[in-house]
């Protein structure tokens, strides 16, 4: 599928990116293309593959010329350029939609005219019930991303997008941040014990990614069956990986916009998501406006179905949690003795 094709990824410096890159650079893949705003990144990744494959679009996605000027000639786009550190998008909303929100419409109008075969939009479980302003700008992101895929019939182009929970070790995660304070002799920090957040890896997202572009029609957002774990377990399970199991943890109460609890699906979605094992796939409402034809269709379902949350999907406890730690390249050098590592390695 994959063979004399070109794939573009939208901020593709970031984690996701990175996963990427390790996982198609030595596939049949012609070109693989990373639109950014950061040239440091962008050079630090050059010198890293060295690879003639690899080719660097400096630009934003909010600017419409530098994305179409990266699209053209594309086949394939992973959007996953947006700005996810909720504190900061509290802070500056506006940021938050002009990425976010209008920056997708700009890659997809993008798509659309490149006659790129297939778009898949990467989205966030704080898309579900939102109350921080990353959460709404990617509750919009994937309104857009729904909107825009309605009258693609016949233009060869699919647009779909993936939502998913925290993942481990990525940029912003707390799992370095948990190493370097106690490297450092400071009490590891934690906000409110019981709070839960799903937990996969950089890898599972990318097979999420990889199953949406396989599987996914117009509109559809897929979802990836992931366990949870407590943010005290997840910092237990930490300090055991580093042999300090008597480490102090120090609660500093919750940040700004955080949840105690996340959702990957609402009770409306799961009413009509489909289950396909490992994954559950929420197709797009294809009513129209005329709703007195479907005044009678999925009320019965929606009062019997229940949300996917971090606080009813499997739960994690210490072993579990360092069980799947131990996935990590960077945990499991850390408890083999690597005490250099750091997760940019």
């Amino acid at each position: 599928m994959f063979d004399n094709k070109t794939l573009l990824i939208t901020g593709g410096t970031g984690s996701f990116g990175n996963a990427v890159l390790r996982r198609f650079l030595d596939s049949g893949l012609r070109e693989i293309r990373i639109l950014s705003r950061d040239e440091k990144k962008q050079d630090d990744m050059r010198k890293k593959y060295a690879s003639s494959k690899l080719k660097f679009y400096i630009g934003d996605v909010r600017d419409p010329r530098a994305v179409a000027g990266a699209m053209r000639g594309v086949d394939y786009c992973f959007h996953a350029a947006a700005l996810k550190q909720v504190p900061s998008c509290e802070f500056h909303p506006m940021e938050a939609v002009r990425t976010n929100v209008l920056g997708t419409e700009n890659v997809l109008e993008a798509a659309i005219q490149a006659r790129v075969q297939r778009v898949v939009c990467l989205s966030t479980d704080k898309a579900v019930y939102p109350i921080n302003a990353m959460g709404i700008s990617k509750a919009m992101m994937e309104k857009v991303m729904v909107a825009a895929s309605r009258n693609l019939e016949g233009t060869g182009t699919v647009i779909c997008g993936t939502r998913y929970g925290n993942v481990m070790a990525s940029r912003g995660s707390v799992i370095p941040l948990f190493v370097d304070q106690v490297r450092a002799g400071q009490p590891i920090t934690i906000t409110d014990p019981a709070m839960t957040r799903f937990m996969m890896t950089l890898d599972d997202a990318v097979e999420l990614v990889l199953y949406a572009f396989e599987h996914g029609r117009n509109g559809d957002i897929f979802v990836q069956k992931a366990p949870a774990a407590t943010i005290r377990v997840l910092a237990e399970a930490v300090l055991g990986m580093l042999g300090k199991p008597q480490h102090p943890i120090r609660e500093i109460g919750t940040r700004h916009g955080e949840k105690l609890y996340e959702a990957l699906l609402s009770r409306e979605e799961r009413a009509t998501s489909e289950d396909l094992g490992g994954y559950y796939r929420i197709p797009a409402d294809g009513r129209d406006l005329n709703y007195t034809k479907y005044v009678e269709q999925g009320e019965s379902r929606i009062q019997e179905a229940s949300d996917y949350t971090s606080h009813n999907t499997e739960q994690l406890d210490v072993a579990g949690m360092t069980a799947l730690l131990h996935k990590l390249d960077f945990m499991r050098r850390i408890a083999a003795g690597d005490v250099g590592v750091t997760a940019e390695d």
